[in-house]
């Protein structure tokens, strides 16, 4: 076998240098930072999908309050014994019927809905974390519902997330083109025969098991940062509804795995040498991302 030309082995040495620089070790070795990975790409990715119609269809702010309400779910989780998940889940599409029922689908409807939702949110969370610190002693409880804790997910986790992701996924491919037509006209779409109410109920479940997921990676105070912030990018790059999509989802994986690695390398950082949360990561690099993107808009708007 001829040897390595010298020039080769001279780059292998740098390719290493440099990744030795960027990835501390231990790092691709690590079973929690691999199931983080995926658990957080499957978060990003489902993020991405129902984000775009989130954005079309203005209701940031009900992801915001679908979010608060899933904190109450997670702490009431973590107070009886059960996955924060399960909890996420729970309380977060209860709440997506409370404000369907309420109003959310009428424009005059949609703050008061969020408000009463987001209000009642904060008040159940704010009890159900008070029960568990005084009398289970779960002093972590807080810190992993509002801000999240990806890197001590358990592998148990992974199978309900593959699944609530293949639902909300599902649901909004299924219902691509009328929920499309119904988030830019619901005049037309119901002129046509559609029923506006139903998808947007189906719409508000597939939104809610989407903050689930993201409240169960970076928190439920900072999940709407994943939905929001990637879709909100991707049309600044594109006005194509199926662009945006796979645009947020790439720009949301690449957030979510980037932050993971910048949170694993922190804990070797002077000068304290303990991790910063993944979370921070994620929500600061969406925002990087979309303040670099509007730059981009702006360019090609002048061009």
């Amino acid at each position: 076998m001829p040897a390595t030309p010298p020039r080769s082995r001279s780059s292998d040495r740098n390719v290493h240098a440099v990744l030795r620089a960027i990835v501390e070790p231990g790092f691709f070795s690590s079973s929690s930072v691999g199931l983080a990975a995926l658990i957080g790409g499957i978060a990003a990715v489902v993020a991405g999908g129902v984000g775009v119609f989130t954005v079309i269809r203005g209701q940031a702010f009900a992801g915001e309050a679908l979010g608060d309400i899933g904190a109450a779910g997670g702490s009431s989780a973590y107070l009886v014994g059960a996955q924060a998940l399960w909890g996420f889940i729970g309380a977060a599409v209860a709440a997506a019927g409370v404000m369907e029922a309420i109003g959310i689908q009428r424009a005059r409807g949609r703050d008061l809905a969020t408000g009463i939702v987001l209000g009642a949110g904060f008040g159940l969370a704010a009890l159900f974390l008070y029960l568990g610190t005084t009398y289970h002693n779960t002093t972590g409880a807080t810190v992993t519902i509002l801000f999240g804790s990806i890197f001590a997910l358990s592998s148990s986790t992974l199978p309900l997330v593959l699944l609530f992701g293949a639902i909300a996924l599902g649901t909004i491919l299924a219902l691509y083109r009328p929920l499309l037509l119904s988030s830019v006209s619901p005049e037309l779409a119901a002129a046509r025969g559609l029923s506006v109410r139903l998808i947007g109920a189906l719409y508000l479940v597939a939104m809610a098991l989407a903050v689930a997921l993201c409240a169960v990676t970076i928190g439920a105070i900072l999940s709407t940062a994943l939905l929001v912030g990637p879709a909100a990018t991707a049309f600044q790059l594109s006005s194509r509804p199926s662009r945006a999509i796979v645009t947020a989802g790439l720009l949301g994986v690449g957030a979510m795995w980037l932050g993971i690695l910048l949170a694993y390398d922190s804990y070797y950082w002077p000068p304290l040498h303990q991790s910063w949360p993944v979370s921070f990561f994620v929500v600061t690099l969406v925002l990087i991302a979309y303040v670099a993107s509007r730059g981009v808009a702006a360019r090609r708007r002048a061009a």
